[in-house]
């Protein structure tokens, strides 16, 4: 009796927790869009449903959460150097959504921009990643907190604008745009004979930013090593996760600092190997080809100069 008792008494504490563990997994999710830039920045959301807002202004050292259902599909991204008015109509000069309004409203990122995609599960595993297909305009990472399995903490927080090859380079130097967009060629767009996993390969451009960012997408078929999963986690997106941010090196504004040293510690490491291999980005600016029609010692030095970058990201 004294066991059905006890039995009886615990029913509900053990209903609460499944309950708990099985709305967790089908309410939805916290988006907490961090800026840790040393400059204002103003983030754009396209995706279904709405969240309340497609577009708004995050000032250096801010932050702004979100609260999406299960079942959520879309995208975020940061514009920079935007001028709007009192009325809110203006553009920006990176990653623009060409609504004319600081909300995009439905609009997405014009390229190039660092793109954070997310699919939400309904009690099933959330899909995200950070994909530099569409180029990139600023240093951004995702990171989970709350959930359960692997949950890794991705993104690409190196500044690659110091290392933009000049063919890539938006003007203002301001943005690096993917070899797809300065080229247009099928074999770099992953279009026409060119779409499919076996006959699109990674160019020397997406060989370049996946050495620098490896847990991106570098192009269109960079599945295996960058979609990551994680089940009923609240997501939080920083913009320049190391400040002061190098892309930003140039301008007159006071420069900012970083309290989140792991974070800062993982960049600086990765803004340093990027340095000592500038000479891989100018062998790319030497082409405006596949490596696929470069000659046979062309394409063993590119080969050689990622494995030796891969050796040495393992040796710190």
């Amino acid at each position: 009796m004294a066991l059905f008792l006890h039995h009886t008494h615990s029913s509900p504490v053990l209903l609460g927790f499944i309950l708990f563990i099985v709305f967790k997994g089908v309410s939805g999710a916290t988006f907490t869009f961090m800026n840790k830039c040393d400059y204002t920045v103003w983030p754009g959301i396209l995706g279904k449903p709405d969240l309340g807002t497609t577009g708004f202004e995050l000032t250096e050292g801010t932050s702004r959460s979100f609260q999406a259902p299960a079942g959520w599909s879309g995208r975020f991204w940061a514009r920079t150097n935007c001028k709007f008015d009192d009325s809110s109509r203006g553009t920006c000069a990176t990653a623009d959504c060409g609504s004319g309004d600081i909300s995009c409203n439905g609009a997405g990122a014009s390229p190039p921009a660092t793109l954070a995609e997310f699919t939400l599960g309904t009690g099933s595993m959330d899909y995200y990643d950070v994909s530099l297909v569409d180029g990139y305009n600023l240093p951004m990472m995702v990171a989970a907190s709350g959930g359960s399995g692997s949950c890794a903490t991705m993104g690409c927080g190196v500044d690659l604008n110091q290392h933009c090859p000049s063919e890539l380079r938006v003007e203002n130097g301001d943005a690096c745009k993917s070899a797809c967009e300065a080229f247009g060629k099928a074999e770099y767009c992953c279009n026409g004979a060119f779409s499919n996993p076996s006959t699109c390969k990674p160019s020397v451009y997406s060989q370049m930013f996946k050495s620098a960012c490896p847990k991106s997408y570098s192009y269109a078929y960079d599945d295996a090593t960058s979609t990551f999963t994680c089940t009923g986690a609240d997501y939080t997106i920083t913009f320049c996760p190391s400040s002061p941010s190098l892309k930003s090196s140039t301008d007159s504004s006071p420069k900012g600092t970083d309290s989140a040293s792991g974070s800062e510690s993982q960049s600086s490491a990765e803004q340093s190997e990027l340095a000592s291999t500038s000479w891989l980005a100018d062998m790319a600016t030497a082409t405006g080809d596949s490596t696929r029609n470069q000659p046979s010692g062309f394409s063993k030095a590119s080969f050689f100069v990622v494995v030796t970058f891969i050796l040495y990201l393992l040796a710190y």
